[in-house]
């Protein structure tokens, strides 16, 4: 099989290091990185400046008929643009994250967003992150992997990504945000967080990426009958 060509699909909890692994994983194996959760992010601040999300997370229908005109799409490097305007850095905030949940659990966003995801994987060659890429988005991708790491090293590692960017969060809000996506990405009714079937489950607690990259590689090789890759 030529790796080129494979789709591996990347899921798991929030701040497992999905994005990391998955952008490390794609230039080592020469593949395009592709983040979903930029997408949900996007379209959360798209509603937020648009007014269409009130501070206790009422979503306006119009969201719906206002996804038309949003022009949502990877740029250089794969940051997410908005347009022209690249919106890599708000899509981050916390502002984002506190109802990134909500708005990512309406069907009509989640269509949305994999009909972007299903043109950009149709050729293959792409490592996808998320949270039902492999049992919802691509099925049939030839690898998946679902990430898990214990609450606390989560939290430690968001806060720092945090603190890396020039906020000033409190644990204590990171930790229970954390706990509130967890939750509600693991009850929406529509594609909620679930291991696929054929999943191989990566705990990277106390793991450096280079040490996951190999597992990774371990496994392609041991699945798809690859001898060096």
């Amino acid at each position: 099989m030529d790796i080129s060509k494979i789709i591996i699909a990347v899921d798991g909890y929030s701040s497992t290091g999905k994005s990391s692994f998955a952008k490390t994983v794609a230039k080592e194996f020469g593949l395009l990185y592709l983040d979903s959760g930029a997408l949900y992010r996007g379209v959360t601040l798209f509603a937020q400046e648009e007014n269409l999300i009130s501070p206790d997370n009422t979503i306006d229908t119009e969201l719906r008929n206002a996804l038309g005109r949003l022009d949502l799409h990877f740029g250089a490097e794969g940051k997410l643009y908005i347009g022209e305007r690249c919106v890599e850095k708000q899509i981050r905030s916390m502002e984002v994250s506190r109802q990134v949940s909500p708005v990512s659990a309406l069907a009509y966003v989640r269509n949305f967003v994999d009909d972007k995801l299903h043109a950009f994987g149709a050729s293959g060659g792409v490592v996808m992150d998320g949270r039902d890429i492999g049992a919802t988005v691509f099925p049939n991708a030839e690898i998946k992997v679902f990430m898990t790491a214990s609450e606390q090293v989560r939290a430690r590692r968001r806060y720092d990504e945090m603190v890396a960017k020039g906020e000033s969060p409190l644990m204590e809000d990171v930790l229970d945000n954390l706990r509130e996506r967890d939750y509600i990405d693991s009850h929406r009714e529509v594609s909620p967080l679930q291991k696929a079937d054929d999943a191989f489950t990566l705990d990277n607690s106390d793991m450096s990426i280079r040490e996951e990259v190999a597992w990774l590689r371990g496994l392609i090789q041991g699945k798809l009958s690859i001898r060096e890759c």
